[in-house]
C-alpha cells in the first residue's frame, strides 16, 4: 500500500523559493466540471444511471491506461479514447461525435474562482512555471481564463509523455538551467496527488498540496495513488496558499 511520507512543515520556509512550478487541471482549472459538461449530458441522453462521481471515477479507471499506451498521442486523441473505453465500461458506445465533443473541450474548462488572483499574487514573489498533462493549443485556451504570467509552459505535447512518467519533470530541470534558477529554490504546487505528488517525491522535490476535494469523498477524476508520495502543506484552495505566501514574506521584511 501506499504510503504518505510525513515532512516537517515548520521547516518549509516559503520565502526560501524562487519559483513553483504548477499542475493546471485540477488545480488551477477545474477540469471535472469541465469533463462533467460532457459526461453528464451524455449519460443523460444515453440513458446511463451514473451519479458525477461515479461517472468520474470510470473516466479515472481509463485515462492513465490510456496516456501509458500512447505517450505521444495527443491530449484531445487521450480524451476521446479515454471517453469511448469509459462508455463501453458502463455499456454503451461513443460515437465520434461525442468523442470530439470531449476531445475538444479543454479550452472552455472553467478556472477555479480564486486562480487568477492568486497566480498575480504569487507572481510577485515567484517566478511561475506551468507542467501539465495537456496540449499546447489547450493550454493557451485555458490560460484565457487565468490570466497567468508564466516563465515556462511544460507540457505532455512537449515531452511526448504523461505524468505521473518523469519526463515533465526532467524538463522541468532544463527549464530551471535556462531560468538560472537553483533546483533547491523550486516548490512543486498541485492537486493530484497520483498525477504530481508521486513524481514529486520519487523525484526529491518539496510539494504543496491544493487539496480541491477536501470537502467530499472519493477520487474524482484521478485515480488513487499507487506508490508512495508526499507534501509539506497542504492548502484546500489557490487564495488559502497565496494568502500564506503573503504572510510568510511579509513576516520576512518585518
Amino acid at each position: 500500500m501506499p504510503r504518505v511520507i510525513s515532512t516537517d512543515e515548520e521547516a518549509l520556509d516559503l520565502t526560501r523559493f524562487a519559483a513553483l512550478s504548477f499542475d493546471c487541471y485540477g488545480t488551477l482549472i477545474d477540469w471535472e466540471a469541465g469533463l462533467l459538461a460532457v459526461l453528464r449530458p451524455w449519460a443523460d441522453t444515453s440513458g446511463v444511471t451514473a451519479s458525477d462521481q461515479q461517472l468520474l471515477a470510470a473516466f479515472s479507471n481509463h485515462e492513465p491506461v490510456v496516456e501509458v499506451e500512447q505517450p505521444s498521442a495527443p491530449y484531445p486523441a487521450i480524451l476521446g479514447e479515454t471517453f469511448r473505453r469509459t462508455g463501453r465500461s458502463l455499456g454503451v458506445e461513443i460515437d465520434d461525435t461525442w468523442a470530439a465533443r470531449l476531445a475538444d473541450s479543454v479550452p472552455d474548462w472553467p478556472a477555479f474562482p480564486d486562480s487568477s488572483a492568486a497566480l498575480a499574487a504569487l507572481a510577485g514573489h515567484y517566478r511561475l512555471i506551468i507542467l501539465s498533462n495537456v496540449h499546447r493549443a489547450g493550454f493557451a485556451g485555458s490560460n484565457v481564463h487565468l490570466q497567468g504570467d508564466f516563465a515556462a509552459i511544460i507540457t505532455a505535447e512537449d515531452v511526448g509523455a504523461y505524468k505521473p512518467a518523469d519526463a515533465h519533470f526532467h524538463a522541468l530541470d532544463h527549464t530551471l538551467d535556462d531560468l538560472t534558477i537553483e533546483r533547491s529554490r523550486l516548490l512543486h504546487v498541485a492537486q493530484g496527488l497520483f498525477h504530481d505528488h508521486v513524481p514529486a517525491y520519487r523525484l526529491g522535490l518539496p510539494s504543496v498540496w491544493i487539496n480541491r476535494g477536501h470537502d467530499r469523498a472519493g477520487w474524482g477524476a484521478s485515480p488513487e495513488p499507487s506508490e508512495d508520495y508526499s507534501y509539506a502543506l497542504e492548502f484546500h484552495s489557490m487564495a488559502e496558499f497565496a494568502a500564506a505566501v503573503d504572510a510568510a514574506f511579509a513576516a520576512a521584511d518585518r
